[in-house]
């Protein structure tokens, strides 16, 4: 995995067909999917509750790209390994999930996975900047973790824009997630960021038998990124 700052798009498998993971993955893959996204949620930290390591192992074999694990969880360090295990390339824990964040990227760097800090919209920058040298991908949500297609935040593009002044020159990734469409992927893009996490916005309209659909949403939402740039 390695790094730059092009537009990538990472299909939440949220909104995929639950009952069919192995082929969605491989369809939007097809479809020109940069990332696949696993939105892990434990009915604790946030209001919902969906995926576990097992899933994540079984979902690995069909996964060619990036498997970017998304941890809305809470405690998170008991099971670092066990996500790392099961074949996360990036594992992503919430600022606001615990009191040592600092010990849970070290023990998510130290399972050989690219550390992400993700942050609520509600989380200012003051406890990030500290941790730059110790991430590879800041999750900035621009919805209220715990489900998909909620209606986009917009005062997250201000924060986006300052968190990308703080990295600087750093390899760290702007990933953001939530509400993603080609409407307001463009605002993110100007601001910074280069991964655009999207669940509805690109499984609307598309299936496993439709899978062209996919991809024309795929294309839609980063054309509209790239053309801000």
């Amino acid at each position: 995995m390695t790094f730059d700052r092009r537009v990538k798009i990472a299909p939440s498998i949220l909104s995929a067909d639950f009952a069919d993971f192995g082929r969605e993955i491989e369809a939007i893959e097809a479809q020109g999917a940069d990332w696949v996204h696993v939105d892990v949620m434990d009915g604790h930290f946030v209001p919902n509750l969906t995926f576990g390591p097992q899933m994540c192992r079984a979902i690995r074999p069909h996964v060619r790209t990036v498997m970017d694990v998304h941890l809305m969880i809470a405690p998170v360090d008991p099971y670092i390994d066990a996500f790392a295990e099961a074949g996360a390339d990036v594992i992503s824990a919430h600022l606001e999930a615990g009191p040592h964040i600092h010990r849970t990227l070290q023990a998510i760097r130290g399972a050989g996975c690219k550390a992400g800090l993700a942050i609520n919209p509600g989380t200012g920058l003051d406890g990030v900047e500290y941790l730059l040298d110790m991430i590879d991908l800041v999750c900035v949500m621009t919805v209220n973790p715990g489900f998909g297609g909620q209606k986009f935040i917009e005062s997250q593009v201000a924060k986006v824009k300052a968190l990308r002044a703080m990295i600087g020159d750093r390899p760290i990734h702007i990933e953001i997630d939530g509400g993603m469409t080609p409407e307001t992927a463009p605002l993110m893009a100007a601001a910074g960021a280069d991964v655009f996490v999207a669940g509805s916005a690109v499984f609307r309209g598309g299936s496993v038998a439709k899978p062209e659909v996919y991809g024309e949403n795929i294309r839609a939402i980063r054309a509209a990124a790239e053309a801000a740039l």
